[in-house]
């Protein structure tokens, strides 16, 4: 178990939006119109994080200094809102969220899902997941986010392979 990962509380919620928000302003306007930005941003809400820290699924990573870096929400099989602020990216901290997530993941299911972003995509394939469907939302304001249900399959890992 990583000593830097802990579960997040609900005085926490602050920091986890913190994380979310300034995460996907800096790097999904790169990718996304601003409708899909806007609709990112309103459905990692307070009241969405605070929901999902109170279920107990809410993880966040610190640094060395003790400073809140990274985020991660766990529900069930699925790995929801796994966010590392820009200036802490390439630094091992997303990876380090990744094999918590997939080695609490793998100890209940034989596999894990997630949404896929575009900028987090390749990454996710890296890592062994395949897309299992694709699907696109339109926003509020006609923009399109169109994103990959990826998985990766545990079953191996399950049965000691």
């Amino acid at each position: 178990m990583n000593e830097r990962i802990i579960q997040a509380k609900d005085k926490q919620v602050i920091f986890i939006k913190e994380i979310t928000i300034q995460t996907i302003q800096s790097i999904y306007p790169r990718y996304y119109p601003s409708g899909a930005v806007e609709f990112f941003i309103t459905h990692h809400s307070e009241q969405n994080i605070l929901q999902d820290i109170q279920s107990g699924g809410v993880y966040i990573i610190y640094d060395n200094y003790q400073n809140a870096v990274g985020t991660v929400t766990i529900k069930g099989n699925e790995i929801n809102r796994l966010f590392v602020l820009p200036q802490f990216q390439r630094k091992g901290f997303g990876k380090q969220l990744m094999d918590f997530a997939e080695e609490c993941i793998s100890k209940h299911y034989q596999n894990c899902q997630l949404d896929a972003s575009l900028p987090a995509k390749i990454i996710y394939l890296k890592r062994g997941y395949q897309i299992i469907k694709t699907d696109i939302i339109e926003t509020k304001s006609g923009d399109y986010l169109c994103y990959d249900v990826m998985q990766k399959d545990f079953a191996k890992r399950l049965l000691g392979e």
